[in-house]
């Protein structure tokens, strides 16, 4: 290759070079990156970050959770793209502040001594006078009056004429400087604290997720960070008594292990509230012990109050359960047999539900506690009733049908805000993996006049519960209804029933009313027997199906007659199941018929209830825990560091005002002239105002001369 090729491929690579810097410190360069920065930022707030995945499934559907996934907008600020978008930023912002700052730093210290006195007639402020003092006097007086004015000047001798240089808010430029050299700060600041760190150990360090269960103390040293990771922001849940040394920092397909310089012993966990149950107040008394010294010390963590040690924050983020010890009676919710039997749980651990509870010995059911609450603040007017599960009811009959529904709340939109006492949580998971959550409430609440046991019930986590409304009996249990419940479904007792009731309707009647009592045992007999249903429907829906094959003309009085027989069997065979049990009858009263009224309508629904036991809360011995978020953050005082940047730039472009103003001097006939300009970077209406003052402060006492 010859010299001159050599040279032309030099300059032409200098010039692809040049081209592009000039391209990445250009404002539209660094307009494009802030935008794209925004359209992630507004991602990432309006889609909630590193939530567990089986959320976005249902948040956003199978479908578009594959899709999302591929983009990283889960973890949308520590993505491949973000950082790199990032990075640009930075670079475009460093190469801005290195070609221009020199530039400004020149202007800031240049007097522009140079220019002439034509130049200074072509600007568009100025003002030209004559004056019968001589220059030097006149000289003085206007230096005088610019330092009165906050202006710097110089005084520069020129051939046969004098120029007065002058400056004022020439710190302008610094905001410039500030503001954007604040960017670059800021982004490494962020940086510091990103979890850069963490994925620079997974890279090269051989560090991955922990995706199991077990003790973390027996976690493998692959599946934790040392005391030297310089960043992290992770979790730690403590129940009262306990004590931890490690945060939890949670990855899209696992946890890290944390290990701090400290243990925490929490003592006491305090929580106030508002009338309407939500948190007023919560803080953790806690005992820190140094691993390394051995040094030990109490201290009260509150929301807004962390506790900072050897360059960690501790945080009171919230609280949960710390594993409350339950005591539960198990009731079935199939089959014809009504019988108890205890049950025990903890907060957070399984119990395995034994098949000689289960009606039928049906199959192998694991209870997950998952909650314990032990007072609610319940809006009562948001239940949903159990027959909304339930397409089947024909819509010509629902209003017929309607009056006779007693269970589970009426309208959405009402506000009832009652204290619901307290209840348990938990996710009844079948052999096969499938779980569906139920929430019971311990006590029973009154609702549209009569006392209640609460039962909700959802498939999904997204879904709001469906409460069953059982009602309480005469000792504010559910064993009466458990009771009916039982019976309905034994046809011996359904038997003995109609033979009851065709006893108590046709009293007084000889021969038990010949054909007519034997048809009105037959229709009570089948009366109970559509309201106990099969596989296909039971309940109300049963009847509504039976009822569709009557004649549309005839099914509104066939709807009155059904539902009148049907009350009267219920009741006989409540009284059925009690003689069986060897317990004395009913007696006939206004609350008692309420009380059947609510448990046949609480019996349809409970075919929607979906578990074969219903638990009830008896007793619990309650174990708080307090959740701290636990955070190394260096770059927390750069980004602070840089935020003061931003606001000084931000003040010093906006609040300082750049001014330049020259006076030429030269000799006049009968003293002097001189001839003033003005100039800035901004024409504003106060730079307006400042000229006129000024002009007329130099031209006194002598007018200008035009």
């Amino acid at each position: 290759m010859s010299t001159s090729t050599a040279g032309l491929q030099i300059k032409t690579n200098r010039r692809w070079l040049a081209d592009a810097v000039e391209l990445l410190s250009s404002m539209r360069f660094a307009i494009s990156l802030l935008t794209l920065i925004a359209i992630a930022s507004v991602i990432g707030t309006v889609l909630k970050q590193n939530e567990p995945m089986t959320n976005y499934v249902n948040q956003v559907g199978p479908f578009w959770f594959e899709i999302f996934g591929k983009f990283g907008l889960y973890t949308v600020y520590s993505t491949w793209w973000f950082l790199l978008i990032m990075a640009f930023l930075v670079l475009s912002t460093s190469l801005c502040i290195f070609r221009n700052a020199p530039k400004m730093f020149k202007d800031m210290r240049s007097w522009r001594e140079n220019v002439r006195e034509e130049s200074l007639r072509n600007f568009h402020h100025k003002a030209e006078w004559a004056s019968s003092a001589s220059r030097a006097s006149l000289t003085q007086r206007l230096v005088a009056q610019l330092a009165d004015n906050g202006y710097k000047t110089k005084v520069v001798e020129k051939e046969r004429a004098t120029l007065i240089a002058a400056k004022q808010g020439a710190a302008n430029k610094w905001g410039y400087i500030f503001a954007h050299s604040a960017i670059v700060i800021i982004c490494v600041g962020g940086l510091l604290d990103s979890d850069m760190p963490i994925r620079f150990q997974q890279w090269f360090m051989g560090k991955t997720p922990f995706a199991g269960n077990g003790i973390i103390a027996d976690i493998p040293e692959k599946h934790r960070l040392g005391l030297g990771n310089p960043t992290f922001r992770g979790n730690t849940l403590i129940p009262e008594g306990g004590i931890s040394n490690t945060a939890i920092i949670p990855q899209q397909n696992g946890v890290m292990i944390q290990d701090l310089p400290f243990s925490i012993l929490l003592k006491k966990f305090t929580i106030d509230f508002y009338s309407t149950g939500m948190p007023k107040l919560f803080a953790s008394d806690v005992v820190v012990t140094d691993h390394q010294s051995g040094k030990t010390f109490p201290a009260t963590i509150e929301v807004n109050k962390p506790l900072i040690y050897k360059g960690v924050a501790i945080y009171q983020s919230s609280f949960e359960d710390g594993g409350s010890k339950l005591e539960l009676a198990g009731y079935p919710m199939a089959g014809s047999k009504a019988y108890t039997f205890p049950m025990a749980g903890v907060v957070g651990n399984t119990t395995v539900l034994s098949k000689a509870d289960q009606p039928g010995n049906g199959g192998e059911y694991t209870v997950e506690w998952s909650g314990f609450r032990p007072f609610n603040i319940e809006n009562m007017g948001q239940g949903q009733d159990l027959r909304s599960v339930d397409k089947s009811f024909n819509q010509k009959l629902s209003s017929t049908l309607d009056k006779h529904l007693g269970s589970a709340a009426k309208n959405a939109n009402d506000k009832n805000l009652k204290n619901a006492g307290p209840s348990v949580q938990y996710k009844l998971r079948d052999k096969n993996g499938q779980a569906r959550e139920f929430q019971n409430y311990m006590q029973p609440i009154l609702l549209d006049g009569a006392y209640v046991f609460l039962a909700g019930t959802r498939d999904t986590p997204s879904e709001q519960f469906r409460f069953l409304r059982i009602p309480a009996d005469d000792n504010s249990t559910v064993q009466e209804w458990m009771r009916l419940r039982a019976a309905l479904l034994d046809p011996s007792l359904r038997q003995q029933a109609a033979q009851r009731y065709t006893r108590r309707a046709l009293l007084g009647v000889s021969d038990g009313g010949g054909e007519l009592g034997s048809q009105l045992q037959q229709s009570a007999s089948k009366s109970l027997s559509v309201f106990a249903g099969n596989s296909t429907a039971r309940g109300y829906a049963a009847v509504s199906k039976f009822l569709d094959n009557i004649p549309a003309a005839e099914q509104e009085k066939a709807a009155n007659i059904f539902m009148k027989v049907l009350n009267g069997s219920m009741w006989d065979l409540w009284q059925a199941a009690r003689e069986k049990d060897g317990l004395t009858p009913i007696d006939a009263t206004e609350k008692h018929a309420r009380f059947l009224q609510l448990s046949t309508s609480a019996i349809s629904d409970a075919f929607f209830y979906g578990a074969p036991v219903y638990l009830q809360l008896q007793g619990f011995e309650e174990v708080k825990a307090s959740v701290f978020q636990v955070t190394r953050s260096p770059g927390k005082k750069v980004v602070y560091f840089g935020c003061l940047l931003l606001t000084l730039g931000i003040f010093s472009m906006f609040y300082i005002r750049e001014r330049r103003l020259w006076v030429w001097l030269k000799d006049g006939d009968t003293g002097s002239v001189a001839l003033m300009a003005m100039s800035s970077q901004r024409k504003t209406l106060d730079f307006e105002k400042d000229y006129r003052a000024i002009k007329q402060q130099m031209t006194q006492p002598d007018p200008p001369v035009q």
